[in-house]
């Protein structure tokens, strides 16, 4: 089963302030990885608190936050960030 990866804009805006390899690193994890895989939180971990409900996914030093949505086939991702830095935003 292939799941069908969005980018929100506020997601796509902070991916095009990173550096170009690092953009085409999470590029690929969300196109080989998650999208072909039968079941996306296999990659993720589950977040709590203000975040619950939504899923991190780790690539080098930086974190997807996604919203995982069954009924649609859907990741859907909310923000790119640098580890240190992206739940500073919540």
């Amino acid at each position: 089963m292939a799941w069908r990866i969005e980018i929100t804009r506020t997601a796509r805006k902070q991916l095009t302030k990173l550096d170009r390899q690092i953009q085409v690193d999470i590029l690929r994890y969300l196109r080989e990885k998650i999208a072909t895989d039968d079941d996306p939180r296999r990659y993720g971990g589950p977040l709590r608190r203000d975040l619950a409900g939504r899923w991190k996914y780790r690539v080098g030093s930086y974190r997807l936050i996604c919203e995982i949505q069954d009924e649609k086939i859907l990741v859907l991702v909310l923000m790119v960030g640098h580890r240190g830095k992206i739940y500073e935003r919540t």
